[in-house]
C-alpha cells in the first residue's frame, strides 16, 4: 500500500503533454508504424527500441470518431496500425487511508499514471466464448490500455464479493471485475 502523498506525486509529477485536442490537421496519410498487442511499437518492419521515441510517439497518439489511431502535430496527422489497445497497464498503486477511500492509480507501458475512477474507468469485458475476462482502462484522447494480467490479479485481490459479482471500489466508483 502506498501513502496518499505517494500517490498524488505518481500523478502530479508527469511531464506536460501536448495539447493534441487543440489541433486537427488535415489527414496526411497512412504511416508505416504498428503497435502490437504486446506493446512493441514496429515501423517499416523493424521494433522501435528507444523507449523515449515511443514515449513521445504516444504523446502524440489519439483515437477519433472514426475508430482509427493517429499520430498528430499541430501540421500532419498520420494514420497507424494498432492490433489491440495502442497502450498496456503494467504496474498499479494502492492506497487506502482510514478517512477516504481507497484510491488505485495505474502506470502505462509509456510511463503515464492515470487514478482509476470516473475520468479513467476501468472496463471489463469477457468473451463470450472462452469465458476470459479482457479488461482494459480508459487513458486520455480516446485512447484505452490493456492490462495486463499481472496488475489484473492484482485488481482482482482489491476487488469484494457482492452478490455474484467482483467489484473494485476506488475514487467513489465500483469497477465490475467479473462474476463469480
Amino acid at each position: 500500500m502506498s501513502t496518499l502523498a505517494t500517490i498524488e506525486g505518481l500523478l502530479q509529477n508527469q511531464a506536460g503533454r501536448p495539447p493534441i485536442e487543440k489541433w486537427h490537421p488535415d489527414l496526411s496519410g497512412d504511416i508505416d508504424i504498428r503497435i502490437c498487442a504486446d506493446g512493441r511499437w514496429i515501423h517499416e518492419g523493424g521494433e522501435i527500441k528507444r523507449h523515449k521515441l515511443v514515449q513521445l510517439f504516444a504523446s502524440i497518439l489519439r483515437r477519433e470518431d472514426d475508430g482509427e489511431y493517429y499520430l498528430v502535430t499541430p501540421v500532419e496527422k498520420w494514420r497507424v496500425a494498432v492490433e489491440d489497445l495502442p497502450l498496456l497497464i503494467v504496474d498499479l498503486e494502492v492506497s487506502e487511508a482510514t478517512d477516504q477511500e481507497r484510491r488505485v492509480v495505474v502506470k502505462t507501458n509509456v510511463d503515464s499514471w492515470f487514478e482509476l475512477g470516473s475520468d479513467h474507468p476501468l472496463m471489463v469485458e469477457t468473451d463470450p466464448l472462452s469465458g476470459e475476462p479482457s479488461p482494459a482502462v480508459m487513458t486520455e484522447h480516446g485512447l484505452l490500455a490493456r492490462v495486463n494480467r499481472a496488475c489484473f490479479y492484482r485488481l482482482v485481490e482489491l476487488a469484494e464479493t457482492q452478490g455474484d459479482r467482483l467489484l473494485l471500489c476506488t475514487a467513489g466508483q465500483s469497477f465490475e471485475l467479473g462474476r463469480v
